[in-house]
């Protein structure tokens, strides 16, 4: 039984996506956060990480992306996505709200359903949905932000349901393992990249782009993070659509190789059907 890692604690959405993954309770392990459990897939400890990478509303998780194009290689074996919906709740019998915890994300999400009903509470946050869940369950705060299932898990009542300020939110996480094995193409893949170039170099990003125009490749996600180095550096992940062993996709990372001063390859895998 493969063990897989992802971001906890229990009640996050992103158990709620691994379940669809993987049904076996016992090979499902909760981290605190993202580079923990990305951890323990290069340490050993885990076969796998499932974590959340970007949300149709909010936009991508700055900290999956950096682990993936700065970290230790890993690489993208799979993906997730979720609808995601969030309730306000409390411990039972608490009335008075005047520090709400959640994640920044979840938060952003909910932002007018705040400024509306809770204007001058603190906004506090956390790690995850279920972490914020789990410090309301110990009382530090007086009001928590996450789902319906961490309410549960936690004894917590619900004091309202579907906050969100956007009913159709879907966050999208990602399977990740050590680099080896690539999945064999499916006909519907997706093909993962960061892509690093000289900040001197005037027209890279349009040169990039007009790779993968002559050979005919979708982007569907192109994302620009500080490579760390220095200030004005940065460093391009890129998401298009085919397998790297597919024609098309194959020769635009040969070409790329002579804009970019390094390639690291995030990885082919089949893309989820979206109903």
């Amino acid at each position: 039984m493969s063990t897989y890692a992802y971001l906890g604690p229990v009640g996050t959405f992103t158990e709620a996506a691994l379940k669809k993954i993987s049904t076996e309770a016992d090979s499902r392990v909760p981290y605190a956060n993202v580079t923990a459990a990305l951890d323990a897939v290069r340490t050993g400890e885990a076969a796998y990480a499932l974590v959340p990478i970007e949300n149709s509303v909010e936009g991508v998780v700055a900290r999956t992306l950096d682990e993936l194009a700065t970290g230790a290689p890993l690489v993208i074996a799979g993906e997730v996505t979720l609808p995601v919906s969030f309730a306000l709740m409390s411990l039972p019998g608490r009335t008075e709200i005047s520090t709400i915890a959640t994640h920044p994300h979840a938060e952003a999400q909910c932002r007018t359903y705040i400024a509306q009903r809770y204007p001058h509470a603190e906004l506090v946050p956390t790690t995850s949905t279920a972490a914020a869940a789990q410090a309301l369950s110990r009382g530090e705060f007086d009001a928590a932000i996450a789902s319906s299932a961490a309410a549960e898990h936690f004894g917590l009542t619900i004091i309202e349901e579907n906050i969100g300020d956007n009913d159709g939110a879907v966050t999208r996480f990602v399977l990740v393992q050590k680099p080896g094995q690539i999945p064999k193409p499916t006909g519907d893949d997706r093909t993962s990249v960061a892509l690093f170039i000289d900040g001197a170099r005037a027209g890279a990003l349009l040169e990039i782009l007009t790779v993968f125009a002559d050979h005919n490749v979708n982007l569907t996600f192109i994302q620009s993070r500080p490579t760390g180095r220095e200030l004005g550096h940065y460093h391009f992940i890129i998401d298009v659509e085919g397998h790297c062993q597919d024609e098309p996709v194959a020769k635009s990372l040969s070409e790329l190789g002579e804009i970019c001063d390094e390639i690291r390859f995030l990885g082919s895998y089949p893309r989820e059907a979206q109903k």
